[in-house]
């Protein structure tokens, strides 16, 4: 039987927890999120062995599967989202941002520097004099485990 190596085109089915088992990503149909939503990922994903499309243990994990074998992979936040860092939290006085933004927190948003950069935040604190703002990955700091499927190799 054929086996997936470095370069190989698959499709796989996962599904992405954190420790206590909430499920913050799913390429099944009817996975239910943590927060009670659906996160179906509409069947299984294409992803090219070795190219940097998805996270690298996930990959590095598929060489040698064969078609129909699962696996179970534990990464650790430094491998997968990065650990929290307090450097990405940061204020912005309200007078350097445009009089119309009135974020509230949680919002997300994407703030554009002057050389049109842009960088995704989540509002984390609203005051009259500033805005602070959280620059890291949702899951930056958190431990994940999927549970993965090598459902074809192409």
């Amino acid at each position: 039987m054929a086996q997936a190596r470095k370069g190989d085109t698959v499709k796989i089915n996962y599904t992405g927890m954190l420790e206590d088992g909430t499920v913050f990503d799913s390429t099944h149909e009817q996975e239910e999120c943590g927060s009670g939503e659906c996160c179906c990922g509409g069947g299984p994903r294409e992803i090219t062995i070795g190219a940097g499309e998805f996270l690298a243990p996930l990959e590095e994990a598929l060489v040698g599967m064969a078609v129909g074998e699962t696996k179970k992979v534990i990464i650790p936040a430094e491998d997968a989202f990065g650990e929290y860092d307090l450097e990405k939290v940061f204020s912005i006085p309200r007078s350097d941002l445009p009089e119309d933004l009135n974020p509230a927190v949680d919002d997300e948003i994407v703030l554009v520097n002057q050389d049109n950069e842009e960088l995704a935040v989540v509002v984390v604190e609203v005051n009259d004099e500033e805005i602070t703002f959280d620059a890291n990955h949702p899951l930056a700091g958190e431990d994940v485990t999927f549970d993965m499927e090598l459902v074809e190799i192409l």
